[in-house]
């Protein structure tokens, strides 16, 4: 898959991000969810530099993603925990079904 450069902006820098073909729509998405995150800092904290904003949004975007990963792992055994609850109960329903057969 071939990839071409993206114009995004970030606290009033332009940046060219080389993107693969089709997925500039989510980049763009990823773009403007980061400038609203780096400018959401920037205008309470006016002492950081760029790095340290850069910093701080990367721990916080980085928080949320952990906090959904584990949101997701919850989900997972929550629905294998049903599952088993479902094949258990099935596997009971054809065990007695089999027993009044006979």
């Amino acid at each position: 898959m071939s990839s071409h450069a993206i114009e995004i902006s970030l606290l009033g820098r332009a940046y060219s991000i080389a993107c693969p073909a089709g997925q500039e729509s989510a980049l763009r998405q990823v773009a403007d969810k980061l400038e609203k995150q780096l400018s959401s800092l920037k205008s309470r904290t006016n002492n950081l530099s760029r790095e340290e904003i850069a910093i701080m949004a990367a721990l916080n975007i980085g928080y949320e993603l952990l906090e959904e990963q584990q949101k997701n792992q919850d989900y997972i055994k929550q629905m294998d925990d049903k599952i088993g609850l479902l094949q258990s109960t099935l596997e009971d329903a054809l065990v007695e079904r089999s027993s009044k057969e006979d």
